[in-house]
Parts: structure tokens; C-alpha cells; sequence
């Protein structure tokens, strides 16, 4: 089925709406047309497309709830998919935590995350992308691998009290690791954006290629506590946690680092340095989200730290009615502020410390202080009196990001970074801070 438009999907879902018999039902709709490039030892692998829509359809009688699904949108597939879903209601126990689903709700403008031009990205785009990628690991000796991938989608939902959202969307996504030759040094790098023409692949290939060389030789380093300077493709895999986290339903049952105890919680307590401030903000120019979140509750700009103090938790509807207080929807994105200066410029300023790139295979070990354990990977130095002396043995590292912010010696230029670890995007600063704990040598590239 093609991308839909907004009139479209309204149509559509009004048809499925008006076969349901349930006391209450809810319809969400998603399609999507995508295509990539995956490539190895600096040669393309595969090359593909995918196009796909999904229904879901959600029928309640009283509290008991069934959900079906299904990609067929002829009269009679969508009939029998309200069908199914009313039939595993009827099956179903109830819910004692089902909410009534919300009427017509106030939405604000929709964000920017439709581009015409990533929408038009074809298979000539990409494959000239990778020759680019390629020309410049080859040139220098180097072996690459990698995948671009371009998306456009849409996303509706509607229901029986009379709710009705839909937002379309484009992402492109590039990511690429470099080897030497003798496979001894290492780089990486990854962007995503919603408008491609945002995106420098020869200048990303570039940055993975320079680590990689500038990574071979590594030296040993005694495990302990040094002064790190984090990229933000290393950073947002721990922070990612920290505001992913902050769920107020965890926090006062005891599961979460913002847990107090008697079912208390560490909203209005200050946890981190002064220059720790993280918000969201769907309308963000270098990073639109969507306006509304998955059950339909309108998005806004949230604070959730604010010079190191924790401002919002968010909700779900039953638990703000639980607590009797607003139901906040979690965050599609991130954004934590930062300073003026470069990457460049926290190296200057650093007499002793370790340029980290990348963090990997990330794990919990203590939810309830947030304390992580992975490891450094794919390019990481030692710094002495201002300048990268000598590529560093990788790490493993225990830490938690809590303790992390509270270490803040300086923050730079903040920048859009992807997760290596969930995909996610934030836009995040590289950052100097104090006694980071790696606790072990890793015989990791």
C-alpha cells in the first residue's frame, strides 16, 4: 500500500471504526517504503527496498481488551481484523489498570519531520553515497563496512471517542566501521537525520578513517580512574538510560535510580553538576519528533533536568491518576545543552586523560543506581599535556551516568549522535569529566 496521506488514513480508519461493536475501539496505522546499502571488506553486500503497512485494531468491552493486527486493507480484511479483535476481548481476563481511551485532544503544530528530499532518496543516491564511503577507506589503505538506509512513513491513529492524529516522517541513517588492514586499528562513526542533506558522508567515512589509522599500535594502560573526554557517540549510550528511565511508576515502586525510600522519589532533588540540563522539545529544528505519543497524548517541551536538578518524571494514565497529578508521556528524543567549545578545544585543555570515541555492549548492573558496564571500542586515546600522544588498549569500564554528571569538568558544542546500542538520537555536547572508572583491560579492536 503507498505512504497514505493525512485524508487518506482518516478515510480509512473511519471504514475500520465503523465495523466495531465494541463498548470502546482504538485504530492505529503505520506504513513505511525504506531502501539501503550494507557493505563489507569495501565492496556492497546487498542492496534492497522493503514497503509495508500495518492495522491495529484494540476493542475493549468493559475492562477486558483485545488487540488484533494485520496488513491486508481490502473490506473484508478489515472487517474480520475488528472481528478478531473483539473476539480475544471477550477471551480476555480484565484489566484492572485499563484506562477508557481519550477523546479529541489540542495538538499543537506538527513538527518538521516530513523532507521532500529524503523522501526522494533512490538507489542512485545511495549507491553513489557508498562509492564516496569507499573511495576514501581505499585511498588511504583502509577496510570498510557499512549501511545506509532512507525511510518515509506515516503514522495515524483514531478511535471511537473521536480522537484523531497523523504525522508523516523521513530519516536517513549511515553508519560505517574502518579497519586497517591488519585489523589493529579501528574507527567509527554514525549520523541520522531527518533531511538528508544534512548528511556528509565523505566527512563521516572521513573521521571513522583518521580513528582507524591513529588506533593502530595501541598501548596498555593501568585500569582506574581517569579524566575522560566522551564523544557524544559514546555518551548517548549511557545517558539514553538515565532519561529512558525516568518513569515515575519505577521510581516510586522502588526500581529505578530516582527511588527514595516509603515509595518517595528524587523529583525536586538535585543528583548532578550544575550544567547538567536535558529536555525534549518534539519542534527542535535539528531534531522533530512527533507531536502526539503512542496513545494520543499531545507532546510538548518537557525539562526533565534543569542545572542538575530532577524537574519531571514522566506518567503513564494510570498512574498520574493513580497520583492524581498530570499525565506527562515519556520523551521520543533528548537534548542536553552545552557549551561553545570544540572537541578540539577539551583536548587542548586536557594535561592527563583518555579521548573515548565509542562505548559498546552496554548492561546494567544496579538499576537502582544506574550503574552500566561495556566497553570502549573502535578508537581510543591517551592525552597529555593537551594533544593525543598514543592510541590506548581498550577498556571495560563500570559507571554509572548519575555519577558521571555529577563529574562534569567541562561540556562542548552539543551535536546530533545516534545510540550504537538502541538507535535512538539525541543531541548531545562531547564532554571532559572527572574520575571515570574503567576497571579492566579489553583485547578488543
Amino acid at each position: 500500500m503507498p505512504i497514505l496521506s493525512k485524508e487518506a488514513a482518516q478515510a480509512l480508519l473511519k471504514k475500520v471504526l465503523a465495523y466495531s461493536k465494541a463498548d470502546e475501539c482504538e485504530v492505529r496505522l503505520f506504513g513505511g517504503e525504506s531502501g539501503n546499502v550494507r557493505y563489507a571488506r569495501n565492496a556492497v553486500s546487498t542492496s534492497g527496498a522493503n514497503s509495508k503497512s500495518t492495522l491495529v485494531v484494540s476493542s475493549a468491552f468493559g475492562k477486558k481488551l483485545g488487540t488484533a493486527t494485520i496488513n491486508e486493507f481490502d473490506d473484508a480484511s478489515l472487517e474480520k481484523v475488528v472481528r478478531r479483535a473483539e473476539e480475544l476481548a471477550r477471551l480476555a481476563p480484565e484489566n484492572p489498570e485499563y484506562m477508557s481511551v481519550l477523546g479529541p485532544q489540542q495538538y499543537a503544530a506538527a513538527s518538521a519531520t516530513f523532507h521532500k528530499d529524503t523522501a526522494a532518496v533512490d538507489p542512485a543516491y545511495r549507491a553513489e553515497a557508498v562509492a564516496q564511503s569507499l573511495s576514501i577507506t581505499k585511498q588511504n589503505h583502509l577496510v570498510a563496512a557499512g549501511y545506509l538506509e532512507n525511510n518515509v512513513g506515516y503514522s495515524a491513529i483514531m478511535n471511537s471517542k473521536g480522537l484523531f492524529a497523523y504525522y508523516d516522517s523521513t530519516d536517513i541513517n549511515f553508519s560505517i566501521t574502518v579497519r586497517t588492514e591488519d585489523g589493529t586499528g579501528s574507527g567509527y562513526a554514525a549520523k541520522a537525520y531527518n533531511d538528508v542533506t544534512k548528511l556528509d558522508i565523505k566527512k563521516e567515512s572521513s573521521a571513522a578513517a583518521m580513528k582507524a589509522a591513529g588506533s593502530k599500535g595501541a598501548k596498555a594502560l593501568e585500569p582506574g580512574k581517569y579524566t575522560v573526554i566522551l564523544e557524544p557517540a559514546a555518551s548517548i549510550v549511557l545517558l539514553e538510560n538515565l532519561i529512558f528511565g525516568m518513569d515515575a511508576r519505577s521510581a516510586e515502586e522502588g526500581r529505578s535510580f530516582l527511588s527514595k525510600a516509603g515509595g518517595k522519589t528524587k523529583l525536586g532533588d538535585k543528583l548532578m553538576d550544575d550544567s547538567v540540563t536535558i529536555y525534549s522539545d518534539p519542534w527542535h529544528p535539528d531534531m522533530p519528533t512527533s507531536y502526539y505519543n503512542g496513545d494520543g497524548r499531545p507532546q510538548e517541551k518537557i525539562t526533565w533536568i534543569e542545572k542538575g536538578v530532577v524537574k519531571n518524571m514522566y506518567y503513564s494514565r494510570y498512574w498520574a491518576q493513580k497520583d492524581n497529578v498530570r499525565a506527562v508521556p515519556s520523551p521520543d528524543a533528548f537534548i542536553m545543552e552545552g557549551g561553545t567549545a570544540s572537541l578540539e578545544d577539551l583536548i587542548k585543555s586536557t594535561e592527563k586523560g583518555i579521548l573515548v570515541t565509542r562505548f559498546w555492549y552496554i548492561r546494567p548492573v544496579d538499576p537502582q543506581t544506574l550503574l552500566f558496564t561495556g566497553l570502549t571500542r573502535d578508537g581510543t586515546f591517551y592525552i597529555e599535556n593537551g594533544v593525543i600522544k598514543h592510541p590506548v588498549k581498550n577498556f571495560r569500564f563500570n559507571e554509572s551516568p548519575v555519577i558521571m554528571l555529577n563529574n562534569v569538568e567541562a561540556l562542548g558544542k552539543p551535536e546530533r549522535a545516534v545510540s550504537g546500542e538502541s538507535g535512538a538520537s539525541a543531541i548531545l555536547p562531547p564532554m571532559k569529566l572527572r574520575e571515570f572508572t574503567f576497571t579492566s583491560l579489553s583485547d578488543a579492536i
